[in-house]
């Protein structure tokens, strides 16, 4: 298994838009995640993590469903927001984080991915 060390980036996010998919055969851990706001007023974000990963064997034999990471969050003006600050988030081939901004709001994931 190779591990490679990615950084994924973008500017100006408002609509709901896709940041980050995880590729076929690959397994993503997300080392970190800042959303910035560099508009003079405050915002509001919602960060969405769609799955629908299944066949688990054993007791976890669940479909995962899409959730809501961040609902209608505020970052205040000129500031950002650290997610996970020392934790991980684990996710599969087909996983996809989502933003959704009240005004342009920039971010950056750090990932690890696992191949």
């Amino acid at each position: 298994m190779a591990n490679t060390f990615k950084q994924i980036s973008k500017a100006g996010v408002t609509s709901a838009d896709v940041i980050y998919t995880v590729a076929g055969s690959t397994t993503t851990v997300v080392l970190g995640l800042i959303i910035g706001n560099t508009q003079s007023s405050d915002i509001t974000v919602t960060l969405t993590l769609s799955t629908d990963t299944g066949s688990r064997s054993g007791a976890n034999n669940e479909d995962n469903q899409p959730v809501e990471l961040l609902t209608g969050t505020t970052i205040p003006a000129n500031s950002s927001l650290e997610l996970l600050a020392g934790n991980k988030i684990v996710l599969e081939t087909t996983d996809v984080i989502n933003l959704t901004a009240s005004a342009a709001a920039d971010i950056s994931i750090s990932v690890m991915e696992i191949t």
